[in-house]
């Protein structure tokens, strides 16, 4: 098996790969340029993977449509408020793709 082989993770891969953090852990990759947030509606690993095996079109696609997207400051200001908000998130290098998790009813 080649280097280039093994450079770009499988779905499966990916899939293992989600987890679960606090907008506090989440921060600093924002602040670094690298926090893409992915529309809930729109499978976090089939972003991941697209992202990670350049597959601009499918990307592209998403952006224009607003399912992938840097986030706002509002929602900057919103999680900063409460930095135990949780989330899904997943690790696709560059970036951490991350979706906001609904609060819990009471």
């Amino acid at each position: 098996m080649s280097d280039m082989d093994t450079s770009m993770p499988t779905r499966e891969e990916l899939t293992l790969s989600v987890d679960m953090a606090r907008w506090g852990w989440l921060r600093p990759h924002l602040e670094r340029g690298g926090l893409v947030v992915v529309s809930p509606d729109l499978d976090l690993v089939a972003a991941g993977f697209s992202i990670t095996s350049d597959d601009t079109a499918a990307v592209n696609a998403w952006i224009e449509a607003g399912k992938v997207y840097k986030p706002s400051a509002t929602q900057v200001f919103d999680w900063d408020a409460d930095p135990d908000i949780p989330f899904r998130f997943l690790i696709a290098s560059p970036y951490v793709l991350i979706q906001p998790l609904s609060p819990l009813v009471s």
